[in-house]
């Protein structure tokens, strides 16, 4: 899964209003606004963190002469040293995140939803705006099939490719 930040606001306004409409927390209509930016620093933090996990992972890559296709590995094994979700475990992070922040948020009258019935409603939300991320990589193996994946080159087209893709489809901000 990956969290676009052009995506952001868009999730952040699903979630609250799926959240708001099936009764599961309450907030005056003033304050609607402020509980999506709420959600939506949630999300922008959760991508702040993501990019710092994968810069350090990187950075031991180079450092000690890894392999580049060892980055998820390392990617994973810093993630759990800083108790932070990614791959299978980023969307179980990201709504414990959001239910704390709606929990301890001043702008939200009352939480009414169980934890697990706003786990699901949230997760719901994330993986109708993130399927996007599959179709955009099934895009980009299709147009770079004649490369031999795990190589440098076809890891340098793929993410030339994939931003290719984005910009297009207005996925980077």
């Amino acid at each position: 899964m990956r969290l676009y930040p052009g995506k952001v606001s868009a999730i952040a306004h699903d979630m609250v209003a799926g959240l708001s409409t099936s009764g599961d927390i309450e907030i005056a209509t003033e304050l609607v606004a402020e509980v999506v930016l709420d959600v939506e620093s949630v999300l922008r933090e959760y991508i702040r963190l993501d990019r710092d996990v994968t810069d350090r992972a990187r950075e031991k890559i180079s450092r000690e002469g890894l392999e580049f296709t060892q980055l998820n590995k390392i990617k994973q094994k810093i993630a759990e040293e800083r108790n932070f979700g990614v791959g299978d475990r980023a969307v179980e992070y990201i709504t414990k995140q959001i239910i704390e922040a709606l929990l301890h948020s001043r702008h939200v009258a009352e939480v009414f939803g169980e934890d697990n019935v706003l786990r699901r409603s949230l997760r719901d939300v994330i993986n109708r705006h993130t399927h996007v991320d599959d179709d955009l990589d099934q895009e980009v193996r299709r147009r770079i099939k004649n490369l031999q994946e795990g190589t440098s080159t076809w890891e340098v087209e793929y993410q030339k490719v994939m931003g290719d893709l984005r910009r297009l489809k207005g996925l980077d901000s």
